[in-house]
């Protein structure tokens, strides 16, 4: 079995801003191009235009319709991948060494050389954020893209992983969980951010954003909908130009 290190000189991981994230899943899609191409590749798919497709992916987003006690429901999108954890019990279970945590970083990685696709990581992990890679036979996670973030012949801007460089809406923030000064401990900080199923004990690294609750459940008043109507108001009494023709057309009809 893999031993954990006592202490980790930073906590590298993510915090994902669950009222921002919109669902357009930018982040699966950019982190399946870069692992495809890069550290840990290939990530395999069997029968991607088929009836039956599956893959190999290191970050999916999954949506829900939640339903708090009281205000209306919302539609809340929930990115998952690896979080990293202090206590990773898909480190301490693996028979071969082959998942270990970095003690420069606390990143937790698979060294596929030596990985025999047992599937203990999968069984141990509590978040099901594990992949076993059905055509290279040994298991695929996040590895927070440790070949981008330290990569100095990148540009600056793009030393971050794939999904926190592509994410259109911002929801994805990237630094050291371990400084207490840091952007994004700071931002857990300001936004109470939480763990992913605490009760576990695992520690994870990566944190989440709680959703904001809506703003109001009631029908807009008739004062208001005068307030709005100016906002409301055409932009042109007459359409003009293609939208004019199309116009006419359908009128024809």
């Amino acid at each position: 079995m893999t031993d954990l290190p006592e202490a980790t000189q930073r906590k590298m991981g993510l915090v994902i801003d669950l009222d921002t994230c919109v669902g357009c899943h930018a982040c699966v899609v950019s982190c399946k191009g870069w692992n495809t191409e890069n550290y840990g590749a290939p990530l395999s798919d069997q029968d991607p235009y088929g009836a039956d497709p599956s893959g190999t992916f290191l970050n999916r987003v999954h949506s829900y319709e939640v339903q708090p006690e009281s205000g209306a429901a919302q539609l809340v999108h929930f990115p998952k991948s690896c979080l990293h954890c202090e206590d990773a019990p898909c480190v301490t279970v693996c028979p071969t060494g082959a998942s270990y945590k970095r003690v420069e970083d606390g990143i937790v990685l698979v060294n596929e050389s030596d990985c025999i696709g047992c599937g203990l990581c999968a069984w141990a992990c509590p978040y099901g954020a594990r992949e076993m890679d059905a055509a290279e036979g040994v298991m695929k996670k996040c590895t927070l893209c440790v070949d981008r973030i330290y990569n100095e012949n990148l540009p600056e801007v793009d030393r971050v992983p794939a999904c926190v460089r592509t994410c259109p809406a911002g929801a994805r923030h990237f630094g050291d969980l371990g400084d207490p000064q840091s952007d994004v401990s700071r931002l857990v900080e300001a936004r109470g951010g939480m763990d992913l199923m605490p009760e576990q004990g695992t520690k994870p690294v990566n944190k989440y954003l709680p959703p904001r609750p809506k703003d109001r459940t009631e029908p807009v008043g008739p004062g208001e909908i005068d307030i709005l109507a100016p906002l409301l108001k055409p932009v042109a009494e007459e359409p003009r130009g293609f939208v004019g023709w199309l116009d006419k057309m359908l009128e024809k009809i």
